[in-house]
């Protein structure tokens, strides 16, 4: 593995896609690079601690110790930490905020690298191409989005909520309420493992998909090729939102789908529905113990979904039908909450034991207080077997695994 300078990690920027010119007087005001916004404080160095449980550091709060936990507060420290475990042979899990993982109970020998680099710093502002801002990969994602809904940049407003750091959006194309973030990404700035050197991705780069992108299928189980360092977005200069996607949200609001809304109040209705569903962190709640949506919901051929509509109405009567949203070459996307339910596994399934499903929504499994992660992988493997046998769909784990297999 080559090494590589503290002080030379540069690359050649990438070119944005800008959106359509317009005249002259739409783009008479225009501010360039206002400079960075506020940084939260940060760690001033690395630290390193050995035998820390990863139950301390997961949302589900379950997982055993690592061999070394290392906390890097700049891009340099990032990429040194990196080399200094790939040097040595050792595993490495990179950990951003421990929402989407599932740690086994034995921990992780290895290397856990915390990402703590904070600065969200706008690049440019205009309204012809809207705002471009550069934001850390140690950023926490819910902060990020705080920022931009109070500065009027639209785009992340419905991303509200969700727990973790800037970092991982990309790699989990993170979305919820009809946005995701590969809509408003513009490039992504990556330590290449592989190759030991600076990579910077454009978004057509990324290969972005539902919940998935080119960094997450380069990983080699937890193990990432690609460790993200900084993440740049391209976001509408707007009073309002971008149009409503989800119905659910938009019954929350009192208007109709594809209808905009002050940014506030978006933001304040996608963080509503969000608590209602446990979906929002509060320590003294076991339903937010989890690691959100643990099942990703699934898309199916139309003749696979025509077999399930098929189970469907076997099983609950002609006037019963799967959820059906339409996806690129005729595929449909159907919910993993509803067949959850439907196979019988509603809400609170699991009570008193130490992993249950949420009292407030099917799709998040959670630690009661007193699990381990033996628990939670039996509970997990209860419902998708059950939702197979029932309806036939075989769901799949939207949480990343550690030294587990589903």
């Amino acid at each position: 593995m080559s090494s590589v300078s503290p002080y030379d990690l540069s690359e050649a920027a990438s070119g944005l896609v800008r959106a359509p010119d317009l005249d002259g007087d739409a783009c008479a005001a225009i501010v360039r690079d206002p400079g960075p916004l506020p940084p939260t404080p940060a760690p001033p160095v690395s630290a390193t601690s050995d035998g820390v449980r990863l139950a301390e550091l997961t949302t589900m709060r379950v997982g055993g110790p690592a061999r070394r936990v290392v906390t890097a507060t700049d891009p340099a420290q990032v990429v040194a930490a990196v080399q200094a475990a790939d040097d040595a042979g050792e595993p490495l899990l990179v950990l951003s905020g421990g929402s989407n993982l599932l740690v086994a109970d034995e921990g992780f020998e290895g290397t856990v690298l915390r990402i703590a680099s904070r600065g969200i710093h706008v690049e440019s502002a205009d309204l012809c191409s809207g705002a471009v801002v550069k934001v850390a990969a140690g950023e926490v994602w819910d902060e990020v989005v705080q920022v931009a809904v109070e500065q009027g940049w639209a785009g992340v407003e419905a991303l509200s909520g969700i727990p973790g750091l800037t970092g991982a959006t990309p790699v989990q194309n993170v979305g919820a309420y009809g946005q995701d973030v590969s809509q408003t990404i513009a490039r992504v700035r990556t330590w290449d493992r592989l190759e030991g050197r600076i990579r910077t991705f454009t978004a057509s780069d990324c290969q972005f998909s539902y919940r998935h992108s080119r960094f997450k299928g380069a990983m080699t189980g937890a193990s990432p090729r690609f460790v993200v360092l900084e993440v740049m977005f391209q976001l509408e200069i707007a009073d309002l939102s971008r149009p409503i996607a989800y119905a659910d949200l938009a019954r929350g609001l009192g208007v109709d789908l594809g209808t905009r809304v002050p940014l506030a109040d978006a933001r304040a209705a996608v963080l509503q529905q969000r608590a209602r569903r446990g979906m929002v962190l509060d320590a003294p709640d076991h339903d937010t113990w989890s690691c959100g949506s643990f099942f990703t919901n699934p898309i199916l051929s139309a003749a696979d979904f025509e077999q399930l509509r098929v189970r469907v109405t076997a099983r609950l009567g002609d006037e019963a039908t799967p959820p059906a949203f339409p996806e690129a070459d005729g595929a449909v996307k159907t919910s993993a909450a509803w067949l959850i339910d439907k196979a019988g596994f509603t809400k609170g399934y699991g009570l008193p034991g130490p992993a249950a499903l949420s009292t407030k929504h099917t799709l998040a499994l959670t630690n009661r207080g007193d699990a381990r992660a033996a628990d939670v992988l039996a509970l997990a493997r209860e419902v998708r077997d059950g939702v197979a046998d029932t309806f036939g769909v075989r769901l799949v784990n939207e949480p990343v695994l550690v030294g587990l297999e589903l």
